[in-house]
């Protein structure tokens, strides 16, 4: 594990001795500073984790990384372990030479002074990394990334050690707090790697050092940020532009955009997809609706027969693209299938609600690639169809372009449509432009109206879509209609 002369040396270049107290977890939320771990003060849109480095100090922590020196010697917390005046603590301003400081004799808790505090996590991840051999597989692409990330953990775990990134730790924060997680048995480490603009992804790469870079696919996800596909496309390929010579770019080879990252790579190339001249595609293709799906997948004269639990038969992509990166690493098929029967189904999940209904929550996001591909599912469902559907954000140029192409695909699947926010409407307005009945569209301005309505016509065997961007939180949907509503004698 990370130690306090690791930390240092990391910092300032130089090791001191006498520093060897290991750093039980590195952590940027106070409440989850654990005896000996270290605090990273952070910034936020809301918070400032300068306010809370006391508290961290409170809970446990050995060591801390600011941006400015913190008058904790003062601090009175009820419960608190120092009290007036005392507080036994260092404040260490970097950079410094351990020959001029008092470092050897080290008072904790120690607190890290530096001009950035991000920056300076960073370069302790970049360290860290940099102190282990494991092969780092990079994940990208503009929807599924957390998906396969969790696929191609299942299956690479099947035969090695493996550390994947939890949740969406995709950022410029979440990776390198993955990367100090790092032990001497990890032998592949699986990180999702997540933008907004051009340089961020080559950014974490140049921390993780990726052997292998998977692109998932391209899609107008952030384009209000980044203005046009072709820069999304850019900002994509940063990852495979970094791989070494002997590493693998792993490339959706349905996707155009991905297709052509190949040209931009020095590592050897490997696609996957359903074209046949792929070097692993698919073929018969089956969904058996909340069961999973059936497949084969081919590689060269193999032929293998697949089941795998996940919804839809756009997740066969996903599939491939984890067995894939099992291939690259030379694992075995039974490995592989194991693997991939073993992944959880994430982000959409299947829940029991009201009146005998069935709810598809998939309201962790929404971009118009993920909607169809929701909508896809929905109509190998059995049962009323019944879509609430909320604004998809961050689209730019393309957002009524995207909730208009949703709108058509809706008009062929459900037989009822709910949608929810301002953008919403344009699903609502396309999928009656296309000729969707009137009484079967309901334009909703908030998740209370839509909650309203859905608890009036919601009946037995009915499936329910529920998505939307996370900004829509209509989490709140599901919510509702999972729990009994409270009545007055309640």
């Amino acid at each position: 594990m990370l130690t306090l002369a690791d930390l240092v040396e990391s910092l300032t270049g130089q090791r001191p001795p006498n520093l060897e107290q290991k750093l039980t977890d590195a952590v940027i939320d106070s409440r989850q500073a654990c005896p000996g771990s270290l605090f990273v003060a952070l910034k936020g849109e809301h918070e400032d984790g300068h306010d809370f480095v006391a508290d961290a100090f409170q809970r446990g922590a050995i060591a801390a990384i600011a941006e400015r020196e913190l008058d904790i010697g003062r601090w009175k917390g009820e419960g608190g372990r120092w009290k007036g005046e005392g507080c036994p603590f260092s404040i260490l301003h970097l950079p410094f030479s351990i020959f001029q400081s008092p470092i050897s004799n080290l008072q904790l808790p120690a607190c890290f002074i530096v001009e950035d505090s991000l920056k300076a996590l960073q370069q302790v991840a970049a360290y860290w990394r940099g102190k282990h051999t494991p092969r780092v597989v990079g994940i990208t692409g503009s929807v599924g990334k957390t998906t396969a990330k969790e696929m191609i953990g299942s299956v690479l775990c099947q035969r090695f050690c493996t550390l994947k990134s939890k949740g969406n730790y995709n950022s410029e924060i979440g990776l390198p707090l993955t990367l100090l997680k790092l032990e001497p048995s990890h032998q592949r480490v699986v990180l999702e790697m997540g933008m907004y603009d051009l340089g961020e992804i080559a950014e974490l790469a140049a921390i993780a050092r990726p052997h292998v870079g998977v692109v998932t696919n391209v899609g107008p996800t952030h384009l209000e940020r980044l203005g046009t596909i072709e820069r999304i496309a850019q900002a994509k390929t940063e990852l495979v532009e970094a791989l070494p010579g002997d590493g693998v770019a792993v490339l959706n080879g349905d996707d155009p955009w991905v297709r052509q990252m190949a040209a931009r790579t020095r590592a050897e190339v490997f696609y996957y997809g359903l074209d046949q001249t792929c070097d692993l595609w698919a073929s018969h293709i089956e969904s058996q609706g909340l069961e999973g799906i059936r497949f084969r997948f081919h590689h060269g004269p193999e032929t293998i027969h697949a089941k795998v639990p996940m919804l839809g038969r756009h997740s066969v992509h996903t599939a491939l693209a984890a067995a894939a990166v099992g291939l690259v690493e030379g694992q075995s098929w039974e490995e592989i299938i194991d693997g991939l029967r073993g992944a959880a189904q994430l982000r959409l999940l299947v829940v029991p609600a009201l009146q005998g209904s069935t709810i598809l929550d998939d309201t962790y996001n929404a971009s118009p690639t993920s909607t169809i591909a929701a909508l896809n599912l929905l109509e190998e469902l059995d049962g009323r169809k019944i879509a609430v559907l909320g604004d998809m954000l961050e689209l730019g140029a393309y957002e009524e372009e995207g909730h208009r192409k949703v709108g058509r695909r809706v008009l062929d699947v459900a037989a009822v449509l709910i949608t929810v926010g301002e953008r919403g409407r344009l699903i609502a307005e396309a999928a009656l432009a296309w000729g969707m009945e009137a009484e079967k569209v309901i334009i909703e301005e908030d998740n209370d109206s839509a909650i309203a309505y859905l608890r009036e016509i919601v009946a037995p065997g009915d499936i329910i879509l529920v998505k939307g961007s996370r900004g829509m939180k209509m989490e709140e949907i599901v919510e509702a209609m999972t729990n009994e509503p409270m009545t007055n004698d309640q």
